[in-house]
């Protein structure tokens, strides 16, 4: 019973791959070549063209303060564990260790916010795609 069932699956998922390729065939034929170039510039990205990805647009200037700001925490955290590893008074060993856990957090925080940046750019570029699939095929359809 199960094979059947991972027939059908594999059947379906087929059938989806080949209906996926005709639209993209059908979307590339509606568009102009300027639309054309812009569809295939939204195109999934990897992992280092997403982390580029970062530095483009109106708020770049902003990414490049955030990373140098989350380098510079690095520093104060690796100054801050130098500094806890050569103390010896348990005061001394707190205050490093709650400078080394600030910075560290600091730079944990910064990081998670680029990759919701990343992913938040990912999803714009679906949203995009889907604008220009639909009006393609309204255009289409409206012939």
């Amino acid at each position: 019973m199960k094979r059947i069932k991972t027939k059908i699956t594999f059947k379906n998922a087929t059938i989806m791959k080949n209906n996926m390729e005709n639209i993209d065939k059908l979307i590339k034929e509606t568009l102009t070549e300027q639309a054309s170039k812009f569809y295939d510039d939204l195109e999934e990205q990897n992992m280092i063209q997403m982390l580029f990805g970062l530095f483009e647009g109106k708020n770049k200037w902003f990414m490049y303060v955030m990373n140098l700001v989350t380098l510079i925490f690095f520093g104060l955290f690796i100054y801050c564990l130098v500094q806890f590893l050569k103390v010896e008074a348990t005061k001394d060993l707190l205050k490093w260790e709650l400078g080394s856990v600030v910075f560290l957090l600091g730079v944990s925080m910064l990081k998670v916010f680029a990759w919701m940046q990343m992913d938040k750019n990912a999803l714009f570029r679906e949203m995009k795609r889907l604008e220009i699939q639909i009006s393609s095929l309204s255009g289409r359809m409206s012939k």
